[in-house]
């Protein structure tokens, strides 16, 4: 795969909405390759010594000293990690720990907020999403994002998830590309026979399984998922949280969540976020404290604060 370059480093919102025309010869971009099919053994990626044979994931994203900011304001500090290919993983902590923030980095997402600025690096494949030659369209359609409240948009089912690859230019077998996005979403059963009909009327975990749907039918490598769970009940929770189990087979997902219960249950690692106070300004910046296999985390975590957290001492 390629990701092609984009003389403009920060493109404007109409940039978004419709794909760009194709370059002249004279401004012809340039592709940036990164190989995904060959294996990455990283020494240490396991804890257990019976995962201690077994060969390491692959790296999918490397962050390295990742800083956000708003204007002046530093919201999150030195975030370094790895996700792993076909892992889920999750992202918890306080509120305004910069979960969501650091979340948005991924698929490029702070771009559309004025005032952000990121600095560090996010390695995805080995490429670098923040360098300047980077089409930030280009990489939405690698980093899907399922958003905290079910967003459908008021047109149909069918339109609802066809609505992307028509964006991308993806009109071949359409049809069978919008079945195969709500199977993968376990919701064809329910609405295969009234595709044509608003899906405003789809119950409110019904359409975060359409948004979900609508995600990976330009079928991105990675799906963000932004809280996907704090407005639904139990049972449509549960739903949500058996898709993850079986999309990660296919996709590399990464989740903020409030509920450590569902983080344990879900994810394969997890990284716990907080904040510290600046006492002169009263303002809060998130950071990274640790980031491990979950068992690990919920089991035997190697800060105190990590320990304090997951323990129901505070948060």
């Amino acid at each position: 795969m390629a990701l092609p370059f984009n003389d403009d480093a920060a493109p404007d919102d109409a940039a978004h909405d419709a794909p760009t025309d194709d370059p002249t010869p004279d401004d012809e971009v340039t592709p940036m390759s990164f190989d995904t099919t060959t294996p990455v053994h990283l020494e240490g990626a396991t804890h257990e010594a019976a995962d201690a044979l077994a060969p390491a994931p692959r790296v999918v994203f490397d962050v390295k000293e990742l800083n956000v900011y708003y204007g002046a304001f530093r919201a999150v500090r030195d975030v370094n990690l790895e996700v792993h290919q076909h892992e889920i993983t999750a992202f918890i902590g306080p509120s305004g720990c910069g979960k969501s923030t650091v979340l948005r980095c991924f698929d490029r997402m702070n771009d559309l907020i004025e005032s952000a600025r990121v600095e560090g690096q996010i390695m995805y494949h080995g490429v670098d999403l923040y360098d300047s030659r980077i089409d930030p369209v280009e990489v939405r359609k690698r980093i899907g994002m399922v958003f905290q409240k079910p967003n459908p948009f008021p047109k149909s089912i069918y339109d609802n998830i066809a609505f992307g690859p028509r964006l991308a230019g993806l009109k071949d077998n359409l049809d069978d590309r919008v079945e195969k996005a709500l199977r993968q979403a376990a919701l064809w059963d329910e609405v295969k026979d009234r595709l044509k009909k608003s899906a405003m009327g789809l119950s409110g975990g019904q359409q975060q399984r359409l948004c979900i749907a609508r995600a990976v039918a330009v079928e991105p490598e990675v799906v963000l998922m932004d809280e996907p769970c704090s407005a639904l009940d139990p049972i449509a929770t549960a739903r949500i949280e058996d898709l993850m189990q079986e999309l990660k087979s296919e996709y590399t997902i990464l989740i903020v969540t409030h509920n450590m219960q569902q983080a344990a249950r879900v994810s394969d690692r997890t990284a716990f976020f907080t904040t510290e106070v600046n006492s002169e300004s009263d303002t809060r910046t998130g950071l990274l404290v640790e980031y491990d296999r979950t068992d690990k985390i919920f089991s035997a975590p190697a800060d105190e604060r990590t320990e304090n957290y997951v323990t129901g001492r505070f948060g």
